[in-house]
């Protein structure tokens, strides 16, 4: 475990290395922030996996999400009982079909405020913690519980106020982002815990490496942050009463309502035709690839290629380079393709060791693959200026790394705790 662990130490480097070699200007980099950023991150990924008490709370969390699953199947089970009452059920309704109901519920939160004083507090205490900008810790809470597009779309205001570069550090942090309602999905298919785990370290990942990739100085003129429906708290307060435009209306509850589980819905869909195109492509270009030659897949070419990072995970080689098949599958379709792939086994320790296990489900636990990159590109043009988004389109590269450079972080650091 020794020689193991101490390429898993050299790889955390390794990673932060690649991101600063990256870097878009190696002379500004504020490296306070980053140390300061980098020590919380292993403190709570230590607390989480080596403390009893630790591991208790997330596997409380993951428990608490599976039980309003539960609740969820009461309702698939009273218009489709046949789908629910089986040995085992399929992808569509122990998956999915949850997302009905918890996608609402997170409205109702956020409909209420309650959902957004929690994330905007949890924002400005780390912001205060880690020393960076106000909206950008606050954003990095808020796309981990609202996902990259709800959470662009409600700081529409704020986004409009942003230079060209910071808006590019809010598009590659949204490629680390997953969304609170298909948590209880998640931990449907792999080990909750590590789901659970994997939220915390890749908002402070997705700190630490756009702050390599991307340094940005912040006057404190600009530091300005947002809440929903409202304007930068400075500027609110530099108001007078009388220049204050006037607060829209709130929907009423049962028409807001009736949006979310329509929505919910169409979200439904949109996974379950996305999980069934990419898995019926990715099998047909190995078969393609197997026309070739019989031992060509799509599945052994990503291993080829992520297998040096999977190796920096400090696993063997056999472990290393399955696991960058999972990796590379993952970043050129979903999460749930492979999720989905690994569910029969992921809890059985002969096939997944360990350290294996925990760190192929935090690599997991994120949205960041090539889909997303058009997700947040389409999203943006419709929020900012037509030049502040093809500063964005042309930065695509940067996009895609940082999505995957959080993700091989919020792993290698669980991995450092978990054998």
């Amino acid at each position: 475990m020794n020689y193991y662990l101490i390429i898993n130490i050299i790889g955390v480097a390794v990673f932060l290395g690649i991101a600063f070699l990256f870097s878009k200007d190696h002379k500004h980099v504020n490296w306070r922030s980053v140390i300061v950023v980098l020590v919380l991150n292993l403190v709570i990924a230590f607390l989480l996996t080596r403390f009893s008490w630790g591991r208790d709370a997330v596997k409380g969390a993951a428990e608490g999400f599976n039980w309003i699953v539960q609740v969820a199947y009461t309702g698939i089970a009273f218009a489709l009982p046949n789908w629910v009452h089986v040995k085992q059920m399929n992808f569509v309704t122990s998956a999915l079909l949850p997302i009905l109901m918890i996608v609402p519920l997170f409205d109702i939160l956020t409909y209420f405020g309650i959902l957004p004083f929690i994330i905007k507090w949890i924002g400005i205490a780390l912001s205060k913690i880690t020393g960076q900008p106000k909206f950008e810790s606050f954003y990095a809470v808020e796309m981990m519980f609202l996902g990259n597009t709800e959470a662009l779309a409600v700081s529409s205001l704020q986004l409009k106020h942003l230079s060209a570069d910071r808006l590019l550090t809010i598009a590659m942090m949204s490629m680390s982002c997953i969304t609170a309602a298909i948590v209880g999905s998640y931990t449907q298919m792999i080990p909750g815990q590590y789901v659970l785990t994997a939220i915390p370290l890749n908002i402070l990942n997705a700190i630490i490496v756009t702050s390599l990739l991307n340094p940005v100085h912040v006057t404190p003129e600009e530091d300005t942050i947002a809440t929903m429906n409202e304007q930068p708290s400075e500027q609110v307060a530099e108001e007078t009463v009388a220049d204050k435009p006037e607060k829209p209306k709130k929907e009423p509850f049962f028409s807001f309502l009736g949006d979310s589980i329509l929505g919910a819905g169409k979200l439904v869909l949109i996974i379950a035709a996305n999980v069934i195109a990419f898995v019926a492509l990715a099998n047909l270009i190995s078969k393609l690839l197997g026309l070739i030659n019989p031992w060509l897949s799509l599945q052994h070419l990503l291993g080829i290629v992520m297998f040096p990072f999977a190796w920096l995970m400090g696993m063997d080689v056999n472990h290393a380079f399955q696991f960058a098949q999972y990796m590379g599958t993952k970043l050129v379709t979903n999460e749930f393709v492979v999720m989905g792939a690994i569910a029969p086994h992921i809890n059985n320790l002969h096939f997944f060791p360990a350290h294996y296990q925990a760190q192929l489900c935090v690599f997991l636990t994120s949205f960041a693959n090539f889909s997303t990159v058009g997700m947040v590109i389409g999203c943006l043009k419709g929020l900012v200026s037509r030049e502040k988004n093809d500063v964005i389109s042309r930065n695509v590269g940067y996009l895609i790394l940082s999505g995957i450079l959080v993700s091989l972080l919020s792993a290698g650091i669980v991995g450092l705790f978990v054998w």
